[in-house]
């Protein structure tokens, strides 16, 4: 058998080690880096449009931290019923959801 013909059967830890470094970097981010470095955008600016309006300040995040407990503290029961309340509202639309997507994933045999 030829050299060639060896090295391409090869598999297992010897045959990532001829992989490309296009192949290292397409591991290391889960994809094409530039579809996940736009995700985390997208989800960066998603996270922080929630962060500004529960108060949070990028520049002083403890302080924006200690202040937003502090009004909880502060609203007590009420705090209680608003989160309560955006749970329901949430949980409306992401239970069902995520049970139809269990329900399309179930293995067929049972």
């Amino acid at each position: 058998m030829s050299q060639q013909s060896l090295e391409s059967q090869k598999v297992g830890p010897q045959a990532d080690r001829q992989s490309g470094p296009q192949d290292y970097i397409h591991r290391f981010f889960g994809g094409p880096p530039l579809a996940v470095i736009g995700r985390l955008v997208l989800l960066s600016i998603l996270v922080g449009v929630i962060l500004a309006a529960l108060g949070l300040d990028p520049w002083n995040i403890i302080e924006s931290v200690q202040r937003l407990l502090l009004r909880l503290w502060d609203m007590g029961f009420d705090a209680v019923r608003w989160l309560w309340r955006y749970f329901l509202l949430g949980a409306v639309i992401v239970v069902p959801i995520w049970f139809l997507t269990r329900l399309a994933k179930a293995p067929r045999g049972l």
